[in-house]
C-alpha cells in the first residue's frame, strides 16, 4: 500500500500565498526605484558639470553620481531626496504646521471626498433614469460620454470664477470640479451592473408579479453592486485628481496643489515630487479603502470569498 501523503501546513500555503503576492509588487518598486536613480543621475548630470566647472574641481565618475543625487535643486529628485523630504514635512513636523503634507493632504481629502460622494449620487441616478427610460437611455448618455471630452484644466477655472462670481468659495467649487470627474466612471459601471441580470431572472421576477421598484430593489440594485464598487475605484482616485487641479487655478493657500505651486514658483522640485508621492499615496489609500468596504459588502451579502 502507499503511504498516504499528510496535508502541508497552512502556514506553508499562507507563505506562498505572500510570496506570490507580494513579489511581484516587490519587483516593480525596485525597477522603477533603479529607473528613478537612472534618471536622476542622467537629468541632474549636465548642471553638476558645470557646477565642478566653474568651481575648477577635478571629479571622477563617482564624484559626479554622488553629487547629482543631492543636488539643492535638481531637475529630478532622487527617491532618498523625496523620502526625506516626506519625512520631514509628515513625521516631523506638527500636523497643524501649514508646512505638513499632512495637513495639506487634509484639505485635498476633504475635497476629494465631498466631490466623490456627490459625484457618487448623482452617477448612481443617472444610471437609473437610463436604465429605465428609452429616451433618456437615447439622449442622456450620449452628453454622459461627451462631458468627459472637455479637459478639466479648461474648465476648472470657469467653475471656479463664475461659483466665486454667485459666491460659493472654499471647499465646495473644487468638490464640484472633483464630481466632475467621478460621476462618469459611476453612471457607466451602474448602467452595466443595472442592466447585467439575465433576461430569464427578469423574467422571473414578472412572473411573480413584482413591481418595478421591486424589480430594481431585489435583482437589480444587488447585481449592480460589484460594478458599483469596481467604478468607484476609479472615480475615487479621479476625484482626488479633480480636486488637486482646482486647487491650481484659485491660487489655493493650502492643499496638494497649493503644495504644487509653491514649489513652481520657488523652483523646489523636491517639494514638487514629495506632494506628486503624497498625492499617489492617498490614492492608493482610498482605493484600497474602497476595495475593503467591496469585500465586507459582498461578504454581508453572502457573496463567496
Amino acid at each position: 500500500m502507499s503511504a498516504v501523503a499528510a496535508p502541508l501546513p497552512r502556514t506553508t500555503g499562507l507563505s506562498a500565498r505572500l510570496r506570490l503576492s507580494v513579489l511581484p509588487v516587490a519587483t516593480v518598486i525596485l525597477a522603477i526605484l533603479a529607473l528613478w536613480y537612472v534618471g536622476a543621475v542622467a537629468l541632474n548630470a549636465p548642471f553638476q558639470r558645470q557646477l565642478f566647472a566653474t568651481a575648477n574641481q577635478p571629479y571622477t565618475t563617482a564624484d559626479l553620481v554622488v553629487a547629482t543625487l543631492d543636488q539643492e535643486r535638481p531637475v529630478l529628485p532622487s527617491p532618498h531626496q523625496v523620502a526625506a523630504e516626506l519625512w520631514k514635512t509628515t513625521v516631523a513636523t506638527p500636523v497643524t504646521s501649514k508646512r505638513s503634507l499632512v495637513y495639506h493632504g487634509w484639505i485635498t481629502l476633504s475635497s476629494t471626498l465631498v466631490g466623490c460622494g456627490i459625484g457618487t449620487l448623482l452617477g448612481v441616478l443617472l444610471a437609473v433614469l437610463v436604465v429605465h427610460s428609452r429616451t433618456l437611455d437615447k439622449s442622456l448618455m450620449p452628453w454622459v460620454i461627451a462631458s468627459q471630452t472637455i479637459p478639466i484644466l479648461a474648465i476648472a477655472p470657469m467653475v471656479i470664477v463664475v461659483l466665486n462670481a454667485i459666491g460659493v468659495t472654499g471647499l465646495l467649487p473644487k468638490a464640484f470640479i472633483s464630481t466632475y470627474l467621478s460621476f462618469f466612471p459611476v453612471t457607466v459601471g451602474m448602467v452595466k451592473g443595472l442592466r447585467s441580470p439575465e433576461i430569464l431572472h427578469l423574467d422571473l421576477m414578472r412572473t411573480w408579479s413584482a413591481s418595478p421598484a421591486q424589480v430594481f430593489w431585489k435583482l437589480r440594485l444587488p447585481a449592480a453592486v460589484p460594478f458599483l464598487f469596481t467604478s468607484l475605484k476609479v472615480a475615487v482616485a479621479a476625484s482626488l485628481v479633480g480636486a488637486i487641479v482646482g486647487e491650481l487655478p484659485t491660487g489655493a493657500v493650502a492643499g496638494l496643489g497649493a503644495r504644487l505651486l509653491a514649489g513652481s514658483y520657488y523652483g523646489q522640485t523636491v517639494q514638487i515630487w514629495s506632494a506628486l508621492v503624497a498625492a499617489a499615496l492617498l490614492a492608493a489609500a482610498l482605493v484600497t479603502i474602497v476595495g475593503v468596504l467591496d469585500r465586507l459588502v459582498r461578504a454581508r451579502m453572502g457573496a463567496r470569498p
